[in-house]
């Protein structure tokens, strides 16, 4: 329809054969066939769902056909793309063409090239498998010659773009800031910001271009710029402080028709960019007086030009006001915007009203008096039947809210959630009641009488929170004892009335069974009547089945103030519960059968009457086990360790085991460097053709029947801890899981240079060695930097994990763009690398076995153990 009534309108609009509109139109009308219009009029001829899909169903089949055939005629191409929009955007399935989109976009017809990036951008989003087929593409029309292509590609870009595709094509993007053509430039800024939106990361050294093209020649640039600059503002206000003298002298030339009247809109000069520099503003003057005093006149001069009484006039005058009450504060700047404010409230139109009441509400919060005038206007809106602006007229007078008119206030808002039909609406509503009744109450019955409405009003969207604060200030009262007694007698006098009304909102009833529970005594009644009451309250009541553990524990506290007996009604709702799928309830009727089977005094003291607020003092030390620890300690138990005294254990048990007192326990400290091992002999023969790896001179590959002399393990320097540890940890981890162990053999006598020979193998059933062969030349080591035996090098001196994976450290450089010559040059720039530290390895020294780190003699160089514990460190 849209496609359609363009065209027309732009054959209509050109009256002479000269007119290149006409010629324009005429070429576009020839290129679309009779069936696009046909099409294009039934759609909108159609007069329910139905029609209009049994259309779309029959174009649906006859695109697949022609898509899919053979033969696809170009020319025609184009149409068959403004088709498949149709398609999609009527909510059909069009996903068979959007390879031919693709497609389009590789043709070298610019008019079809730019229906092919349109339906791409319309067919695809940032996360489909298509993305990687156009990026290619997408590189190479960003350096073309014809500027409409350019275009075209930016628009894709900044549709499409993604975190992965933005490395792809940033630099072309970034070359296009400075392009002759102003659109390719405004669209350049619009593609960077719209990088910065999706990964700020990729962007955060270009913030200094979006200064730059804040001072480009055409306003169009500008513009995009500003959107950019508002989101900066927004995330970090404190980079863009040294720009407030640019913004104000931009705003400035707005407002004094600097800008070309094609920028006008109803005869105020540029409207969206002045809102925009106004929202800037309104974040850099934020407790800031220096900032904010550079903008006080541009903005009494913004206010004064825009008061003309056009819709435009006056969203602009609703912006700054709001500007104006978000900077730091001006009396005189205030005085003028609550002058014009007035004008929107007392103004019969309900959408300037709403604006009114909203800008009011920003200027109340600094000073409440300039609300007083307009008390009138402001009572009238709350009885309007728009329900929009008698919810605006309650935030205004939410925010006006004092001691002194709180009863008044609530009244209304209590008023409005009674006729209230949207659920958060009345959520909302509900909680801001809840927060000016216990900031502002007068008296603390009438917190309580507030909260009862409340609960009856809006109990369905009353929080939990609510209720747990009236709970709170019921039980811890005023101080005074006699006060407190009369407010809970009065509750639970209230309380007791409300039970019998036939429906009860779950939070109150809550409340009830914890109130009457508490301090039902204080009504006069019996502990069997109260209890009597609850269960038929809870038989009665819908919400009953939810609150039975609520009133199984009411009853029991109800039973310890009587004499420890429940009522016959209570006795039938404890047992009931007994057997309930609830575990809380199973568990709470088993607990309270179990207690008052104890003697009264012991149920009283288990179940204090007004006691939720008092204070338990625990004793850490648990005295009253000290019994059963020593009766453990004497049967042989082990002593209790405190976490710090357990490593402390382990290091202490040496190299003889671990201590009885930790053998169970999980240690949390790093390991010991472990102990060199020696070799092991096996006397069993090797089977023929047996593979064996081991390593002679830290070389691969030498063939079986080699000597396997003791090895030492070279290791990073660690705290040291017990090697039978290590041997039962692998021990565990590797029970079952090898072959079965070699025959036990003594221990070899230790050799006078230990070898480095590292079978990996170790363990396992090997031939016993006869003579050891010379060491072959080590091959060139690709893990240089490591040291392992003799045979290996070791790592250089200046060896650095910033070296091997950091490489040279960033270059750090200025950036940033100061305008007017009023800011700071702003540093942009990479980050520097950590140096390279002195944990470097090291050559051995004379006298250390193989070059190792931790080099030394190991202490029990005869012990077997196992190899993979050392692996595991």
């Amino acid at each position: 329809r849209v496609v359609c009534i363009t065209e027309r309108s732009g054959v209509e609009m050109g009256r002479t054969d000269d007119s290149p509109r006409q010629s324009i139109a005429l070429g576009a009308h020839k290129t679309k066939s009779k069936e696009f219009y046909d099409i294009v009029r039934h759609i909108g001829e159609c007069k329910n769902k139905s029609d209009e899909d049994a259309i779309m169903r029959r174009e649906v089949m006859m695109l697949r056909t022609v898509l899919t055939g053979p033969k696809l005629e170009k020319a025609k191409l184009k149409e068959y793309l403004i088709r498949l929009m149709y398609v999609e955007m009527l909510g059909h399935d069009a996903a068979f063409g959007y390879i031919h989109a693709v497609k389009a976009t590789n043709e070298s017809d610019v008019s079809l090239k730019r229906v092919g990036y349109l339906a791409t951008s319309a067919f695809l989003d940032e996360n489909h498998e298509l993305i990687i087929l156009i990026v290619n593409t997408v590189q190479q029309d960003l350096k073309s010659d014809n500027y409409l292509v350019v275009c075209a590609a930016l628009i894709t870009i900044c549709r499409l773009v993604n975190e992965e595709t933005i490395p792809a094509v940033l630099p072309q993007v970034t070359e296009l800031l400075n392009h002759t053509q102003m659109h390719v430039r405004k669209k350049a800024v619009m593609a960077l910001h719209k990088f910065h939106l999706k990964s700020p990361s990729s962007v955060s050294h270009l913030h200094g271009k979006f200064r730059q093209m804040l001072c480009d020649k055409d306003p169009s640039v500008m513009s995009a710029a500003l959107c950019a600059l508002h989101d900066l503002t927004i995330s970090d206000p404190g980079p863009q402080k040294n720009l407030v003298p640019s913004f104000v002298s931009i705003l400035k030339q707005v407002v004094e028709h600097r800008l070309p009247k094609s920028y006008d809109y109803h005869r105020v000069p540029a409207p969206f960019i002045q809102i925009r520099l106004l929202k800037i503003l309104a974040v850099l003057g934020v407790a800031d007086q220096k900032a904010a005093t550079e903008m006080y006149s541009v903005l009494s001069a913004v206010l004064k030009k825009g008061d003309n009484q056009s819709s435009i006039g006056n969203a602009i005058v609703y912006e700054c006001v709001r500007t104006a009450a978000s900077i730091y504060p001006s009396p005189v700047l205030l005085e003028h915007c609550a002058g014009v404010v007035s004008r929107f409230v007392k103004s019969s139109n309900n959408n300037l009203k709403y604006a009114g009441l909203d800008a009011l509400s920003c200027i109340v919060n600094i000073n409440p008096n300039y609300a007083t005038e307009h008390q009138m206007a402001v009572v009238d809106c709350l009885t309007d039947p728009d329900e929009s602006l008698r919810k605006k007229t309650l935030d205004l007078l939410y925010r006006m809210t004092k001691s002194n008119n709180v009863e008044v206030i609530v009244e209304k808002m209590m008023d409005f959630l009674r006729d209230a039909t949207d659920h958060h609406l009345r959520e909302e509503t509900a909680t801001r009641i809840g927060e000016l009744a216990e900031r502002y109450a007068p008296s603390t019955q009438w917190f309580i009488d507030t909260m009862n409405v409340l609960f009856e009003v809006g109990g369905d969207v009353v929080k939990q929170s609510t209720a747990h604060n009236l709970m709170a200030l019921i039980a811890e009262g005023s101080g005074e004892d006699a006060n407190d007694a009369t407010l809970r007698r009065s509750a639970v006098a209230a309380y007791l009335g409300l039970i019998s009304k036939p429906r009860i909102p779950r939070v109150l009833f809550e409340v009830i069974l914890w109130v009457v529970g508490e301090y039902g005594t204080l009504s006069g009644q019996s502990p069997h009547a109260l209890m009597d009451t609850l269960c038929t309250a809870v038989e009665a009541q819908p919400e009953g089945d939810a609150v039975q553990a609520q009133a199984m524990t009411a009853c029991a506290k109800l039973a310890a103030a009587g004499g420890g007996q429940l009522s016959e009604k209570a006795t039938k709702l404890v047992n009931r519960n007994l057997n309930s799928r609830s575990i809380d309830r199973q568990q709470r009727a088993y607990e309270i059968t179990a207690l008052l089977r104890e003697n009264p005094a012991l149920v009283a003291a288990a179940l204090p009457q007004d006691a939720s607020c008092e204070d338990l003092e625990v004793n850490p030390a648990l005295p009253a086990l000290d019994a059963y620890v020593n009766k453990a300690l004497a049967e042989g138990a082990s002593a209790y360790l405190q976490p710090s005294e357990r490593s402390t254990g382990l290091r202490e048990a040496g190299d003889g085991g671990l201590s009885h007192e930790v053998a169970g326990s999980l240690q949390f400290d790093a390991y010991d460097a472990p102990a060199p091992d020696r070799g092991i002999a096996a006397t069993a023969a090797a089977p023929s053709g047996e593979m064996r790896l081991s390593s002679t001179g830290g070389t691969w590959g030498e063939p079986a029947g080699r000597s396997a002399p003791p090895t030492t393990t070279p290791r990073f320097e660690s705290p040291k801890a017990p090697e039978d540890d290590r041997a039962q940890l692998a021990s565990a981890l590797f029970s079952g899981v090898g072959a079965p162990p070699p025959p036990q053999v003594p221990p070899a006598p230790p050799p006078p240079a230990p070898r480095s020979d590292m079978d990996l193998l170790m363990g396992l059933d090997a031939p016993t060695p006869t003579a050891a062969a010379p060491p072959a030349p080590p091959p060139i080591d690709l893990l240089a930097g490591l040291s392992v035996g003799e045979g290996s090098a070791p790592a250089p001196a200046n060896f650095s994990l910033d070296a091997l994976y950091g490489g040279a450290p960033a270059q750090t450089g200025a950036g940033g763009f100061d305008l007017l010559g009023g800011g700071s040059v702003g540093m942009v720039g990479g980050h520097a690398m950590m140096p390279q530290g002195a944990g470097a390895s090291a050559s051995p020294k004379p006298g250390q076995s193989g070059g190792a780190m931790n080099g030394g003699t190991p202490k029990s160089a005869n012990k077997k153990k196992d190899p993979f514990a050392d692996l595991l460190g």
